[in-house]
């Protein structure tokens, strides 16, 4: 009996992970994916609408409306950020009448791999502009005394282009600073 009761309870321990893996592949398989296809390599990003469903709206209306194709990463620090979505090649800036409401509080973290929206001061001012965080930068969370820069999805696929564009030389451009010497262009966004 002792036999029986050892299997059957290595069975359970078994299942109950595989059971857990299921139920996490389809969360996984709910949220929105997209790829942004850049001129080093593809970026795939699993959006977060749970969390924070305006910043995932404007990005996907971004995507569906390819206003990123052509745009490139404008501002590039190893070990903090990627940033693209407002500068053309020859640094035009792409302009927009839109912005989102801060969701900053909505507990995910500026960690490795998160994408969040750029903003101004003004914690409402995130409009296009967005930046993959190469670091763990807690520094742009919320806190008791104000709101961060808002998480909306994370990388899935693609963290060897995104190292490749961490790593790229960079220098002063029109007046900013960290722009890629030879420019990074997104080519084409996909819904996945």
């Amino acid at each position: 009996m002792e036999g029986i009761f050892s299997k059957i309870t290595l069975m359970g321990l078994v299942l109950i992970p595989m059971a857990g893996l299921l139920q996490v592949k389809n969360a996984v398989a709910d949220n929105p994916q997209v790829a942004l296809v850049t001129s080093v390599g593809e970026i795939e990003i699993e959006l977060l609408p749970k969390f924070s469903p305006r910043h995932v709206s404007n990005f996907l209306t971004l995507i569906d409306e390819n206003f990123y194709v052509g745009l490139v990463f404008h501002r590039v620090i190893p070990n903090f950020m990627i940033q693209a979505g407002g500068y053309t090649e020859n640094l035009t800036y792409r302009p927009t009448n839109r912005s989102v409401a801060n969701e900053s509080l909505n507990g995910l973290k500026n960690r490795k791999y998160s994408v969040a929206m750029a903003r101004l001061n003004h914690p409402d001012s995130g409009d296009t502009q967005f930046f993959i965080n190469v670091g763990n930068n807690t520094h742009l969370d919320a806190t008791s005394d104000g709101p961060g820069y808002t998480v909306f999805g994370r990388v899935i696929s693609g963290r060897d282009v995104i190292e490749t564009i961490e790593l790229v030389d960079t220098g002063i451009s029109e007046g900013m600073v960290a722009v890629p010497e030879t420019p990074i262009i997104i080519l084409e966004t996909r819904r996945l």
